[in-house]
């Protein structure tokens, strides 16, 4: 069948009902589902007595050396700051000692955690949506992404099974219209006018949730399954065909997330955090699928998921309360995943799957925007944690995520009361500690904290030293060595500024200012020397002032803080650093921070930067096309 330009731009409605769900009135999730792990409570008891013990030890530590001093109401605030931050690391680092030694042991291939088959490719039966919002992106550059993928998937000879929706928000009335030229132009590269589709919303209502359950609503009756893709997501043909076939085999499986490897880095700080990623990042993911096992989590992108199921139980209500805490759920993915689990569904994490890609912030200063309003979707789920029904582990996904931004300003807070109890010569102070024996507790909790945090990268670089394709892909040996510790060292400097950043978000959610919703940055993460010195002066006084405060009190308590102060005075260059071109391509010839997917990229990835550098920017639109495909008014496009 020929196609024109004047194919609709969407298919016939298969309408799918998607109520709103309670967080008041529901039975309790199942204790388990199909498909669960006989020993997960033995698993979950690793992780997390593992994590009680190592956290009660240095509770108890850091008590006994106080102890001599007395122990006042701020040395118990302390302690109680200092438990709460404890478990965090503790946790990760269990979560990675598992992951490391299943990765040892051969749990590196996909089909070894049964969901997903051999090596052969399978044959599909269904059909699948493949939805890539978008919201006031560059669409020129979102089309390549889907070219890519369709071109992937066409490969594979399982092409027939899949459609693509462009589901747009955009809210700029230029980039609309260029989203419908550049989506035809797509059409016409790929002849896929049969299974291309675009829509989009005058009223974006809920955000990235809304937008998805406006198509579940309209066109969801025709898909057992869909995959959201992100406007920078990536993905093979084979990955995409393996995961719809893991969901035709797998009923009662509502949702499979994978791991996206960060990809396409061009700034000094986009490459050092797919650095980690790469060589780190897969012994914490693979540890936590192996405890989480049927109550896994949702990351919003990079994931399929079974289109009955969701629309049945995840219709998200509006939260109660004012604004920023009450309206509609921003931070929609744990959610949902918690909602699927309260109604009996299995929820995986695949971490090992492969030919999963997505792209980072290009700079700090990007990457601590998009925390901001990350910050207040994950508080919001303080009102949804009480809900009824949800499965134990929904719960501690949702207060994990809270306290990945509270741990800021309790961080915060701990550095200021050891200056106050030091300054006062109370049981900080060293000359309060019980001699040799207080300093030697004090250094053991120490040692054991740089441990702990430590830990998760030590063994993710322990593996992909001893495989020689990793070790290879990363530029050998030496390269990958100093890649870990130059990683680590900015690292240290970078985490105090983004401990102010997130402590003043916390703030600003807590008085009721919303994030808003802003399109992010791709590529580029340089800003000009006035605007860096206005976002980050705050952050550099409050060093200088720590500074010089911690310097009067104690010398040695400045030297042991001198990492917090020396990143915090020099935040300003720090972030000109790490985005700036020069270093940036200089790290890049030298061959410090190469990951596989850089030194040998995927064909997918190399296909959409072909793509990128080929397509030029659109022409000037033509008269609108609705989305029937016949012609509009251009105010239609307004």
């Amino acid at each position: 069948m020929e196609h024109t330009t004047d194919s609709p731009l969407l298919p016939a409605e298969s309408p799918l009902e998607m109520p709103v769900a309670s967080l008041d009135e529901h039975a309790p999730a199942p204790v388990s589902v199909p498909g669960a792990p006989r020993d997960l409570a033995w698993r979950r008891l690793f992780v997390f007595g593992g994590t009680a013990a190592l956290t009660g030890y240095s509770v108890y530590q850091l008590w006994w050396a106080l102890r001599p001093g007395g122990v006042g109401v701020l040395e118990w605030l302390a302690l109680v700051l200092f438990a709460a931050l404890f478990v965090w690391v503790a946790q990760s680092f269990v979560s990675a000692v598992a992951g490391f030694a299943l990765i040892v042991h051969g749990y590196r291939r996909p089909e070894r955690l049964g969901l997903i088959e051999g090596a052969a490719l399978p044959r599909l039966t269904t059909r699948t949506a493949l939805l890539a919002p978008t919201y006031n992106e560059d669409p020129d550059r979102v089309m390549a992404g889907l070219q890519a993928i369709y071109e992937s998937l066409q490969s594979t000879g399982r092409l027939e099974h899949f459609d693509f929706f462009v589901l747009s928000d955009s809210t700029r009335p230029e980039i609309r219209a260029r989203e419908r030229v550049a989506f035809q132009s797509l059409r016409e590269r790929t002849g896929g006018h049969a299974r291309l589709f675009y829509r989009h919303r005058s009223e974006n209502t809920e955000r990235k949730a809304g937008n998805i359950a406006e198509w579940v609503r309209r066109f969801g009756g025709a898909y057992p399954h869909f995959l959201i893709l992100d406007a920078d997501s990536l993905m093979t043909g084979k990955c995409l065909v393996r995961l719809a076939r893991a969901m035709e085999r797998h009923p009662r499986v509502a949702l499979i997330q994978t791991l996206p490897i960060v990809v396409n880095g061009n700034t000094l700080f986009a490459r050092m955090q797919q650095f980690a990623g790469r060589v780190y990042g897969q012994v914490l993911a693979v540890g936590n699928a192996w405890w989480h096992g049927t109550e896994g989590n949702y990351w919003g992108h990079n994931a399929i998921l079974r289109t009955r199921a969701f629309a049945a139980c995840a219709g998200l209500p509006t939260l109660r309360g004012p604004r920023p805490f009450g309206g509609h759920v921003l931070s929609h993915d744990f959610v949902e995943a918690a909602l699927l689990r309260r109604a009996g569904w299995a929820v995986h994490l695949v971490a090992n799957l492969g030919g999963s890609f997505e792209e980072g912030p290009p700079s700090l200063t990007d990457m601590l925007v998009r925390d901001r309003r990350w910050c207040q979707g994950n508080l919001q789920h303080g009102g949804v944690i009480p809900a009824r029904g949800l499965h134990w582990v929904g719960r501690w996904h949702m207060l994990t995520g809270i306290g990945h931004y509270l741990t800021a300003p309790l961080w915060a807070m701990l550095i200021v009361i050891g200056l106050l109890l030091t300054g006062a010569g109370g049981a900080f102070a060293p000359a309060q500690w019980d001699g040799p024996a207080g300093a030697e507790r004090f250094l053991a909790v120490f040692g054991l904290t740089m441990v702990l945090l430590l830990g998760p990268k030590l063994l993710g670089f322990t593996l992909a030293f001893f495989d020689p394709w990793a070790r290879r892909r990363s530029g050998g040996a030496v390269r990958m060595l100093a890649s870990m510790l130059l990683e680590t060292a900015l690292t240290t400097l970078l985490a105090p500024i983004t401990m102010y950043v997130q402590t003043r978000g916390v703030a600003e959610v807590l008085a009721g200012r919303d994030s808003g919703w802003e399109s992010q940055r791709r590529d580029d993460g340089t800003l000009p020397w006035p605007v860096l010195a206005r976002r980050y002066a705050g952050v550099t006084g409050a060093g200088a002032v720590g500074g010089v405060c911690a310097l009067l009190i104690s010398p040695p308590l400045a030297l042991w803080m001198s990492p917090v102060i020396a990143g915090m005075v020099l935040s300003i260059p720090l972030v000109a650093f790490t985005t700036a071109p020069g270093p940036s391509a200089w790290l890049r010839r030298v061959g410090l921070f190469a990951t596989a997917e850089e030194t040998a990229p995927h064909p997918v990835l190399v296909r959409a930067h072909q793509l990128r550098a080929q397509i030029a920017p659109a022409p000037e639109p033509l008269p609108g096309v609705s989305e029937s495909g016949s012609a509009a008014p251009a105010r239609a496009l307004s």
